[in-house]
């Protein structure tokens, strides 16, 4: 059974390009388009993988990231943090947050399916 992932990003080109390279590599995605929207979808529905941008509207990516770890079917979920943001500080805040991986945009399609390959299969 194919893997499901949370992308969760306020631009919707960007969301599109991702969802995109996940499906042609055989994961079905479920898009979000802020934090706090990408909250709601994981409670209604369990993911094998959350993929998440830091600077959205309504509620960032560390922010969600925190959120989710606080709830039972999260504490352990993979979440990768993918975005412009480059700094070795707000990676050590993404570590802190709970995040296990940090990708950089622009993100090549192919780098993006060989980590979540590797986090989840």
């Amino acid at each position: 059974m194919a893997k499901t992932i949370l992308a969760v990003d306020d631009s919707s080109s960007l969301r599109q390009m991702v969802a995109f390279s996940l499906k042609a590599a055989g994961y079905n995605v479920v898009e979000a388009v802020d934090g706090q929207d990408g909250l709601d979808k994981a409670k209604l529905q369990s993911v094998d993988l959350v993929l998440t941008d830091q600077n959205m509207p309504r509620m960032d990516g560390l922010s969600l990231i925190k959120t989710l770890r606080t709830l039972p079917n999260y504490a352990k979920t993979p979440i990768l943090m993918l975005t412009t943001e480059s700094s070795d500080e707000m990676k050590a805040k993404g570590r802190a947050a709970g995040a296990n991986g940090w990708l950089v945009k622009p993100f090549d399609p192919q780098r993006l399916i060989e980590v979540v390959k590797k986090v989840i299969g």
